[in-house]
């Protein structure tokens, strides 16, 4: 038997690896390889091999509004970046700290014309994450939201079919959130109630810091409690109509409800 291997780019139309170029927006100036070695995340046997290849990676400079967050990103120099590096095509993935909730306002942020006059006026309640993805929709770059905030208010998402660009994503739910909604799915299936759910948050990455202000932890809070509702709802058995459980919220430990 021949055992024959090749590369994804020779099955699929994908990008070489070697053509990506990578870029960000921070408040911090500090190369990757010293915030790689501040974080004291990897192995120091991995920092000591990806040093090389990260310490001239600086980020761009970012928008810092304490109002919505703690430490976030934010500015856009897109064009810039594009021409620098002589790229065909941008995507922006938003990774950035959980910003709080934004108050969806008649006349500022629910219509398309209504959003844009507000960016205009700098008005305080637009969020740092819709301006970045305001700035992708009109270059025409789809932005891949990974946060929980509302930064798709109905203006932008006006915005963004008008202009036939894709916009996507709410949080990434890719730690103890995808464990919780996986675990909760196999329970409710076997017919086994769970009539609470208590995660810990280790603050790694200043997010527990972050999230100790209550606007931005409420932010977190909707998108994880949202994220078993279809199969709590889907077990008529378990669970009556509308049941609801309490919420408890603390710094670093919550009890959510399951619906």
């Amino acid at each position: 038997m021949v055992k024959r291997s090749t590369f994804f780019k020779n099955l699929l139309p994908m990008v070489n690896p070697d053509d990506v170029v990578f870029g960000g927006w921070d408040i911090s100036d500090m190369n990757l390889a010293d915030v790689m070695a501040r974080a004291r995340v990897l192995d120091i046997d991995l920092q000591k091999q990806l040093r090389p290849y990260m310490e001239h990676m600086v980020p761009l400079p970012g928008i810092y509004d304490p109002d919505f967050i703690a430490a976030n990103q934010g500015h856009v120099l897109i064009a810039e970046f594009k021409e620098k590096n002589k790229v065909e095509k941008i995507v922006v993935l938003w990774t950035a700290n959980t910003e709080r909730y934004s108050d969806v306002v008649v006349g500022l942020n629910d219509t398309m014309e209504n959003l844009l006059a507000s960016v205009e006026k700098n008005e305080s309640e637009i969020l740092p994450s819709t301006l970045y993805d305001i700035a992708c929709v009109l270059e025409g770059i789809p932005f891949i939201n990974g946060s929980p905030q509302n930064t798709f208010v109905l203006g932008l998402i006006e915005l963004a079919i008008s202009r036939n660009c894709l916009i996507g994503g709410d949080d990434f739910k890719s730690g103890q959130t995808k464990m919780k909604s996986v675990l909760v799915d196999f329970l409710v299936g076997a017919g086994i109630k769970p009539t609470s759910i208590v995660s810990y948050n280790h603050l790694g990455n200043n997010d527990g810091m972050n999230l100790s202000a209550p606007q931005t932890f409420r932010s977190k809070e909707i998108s994880k409690s949202n994220v078993v509702d279809d199969m709590v709802a889907s077990n008529g058995i378990l669970f009556e109509p509308g049941e609801l459980l309490t919420t408890i919220s603390s710094h670093s430990q919550t009890k959510e409800p399951l619906t």
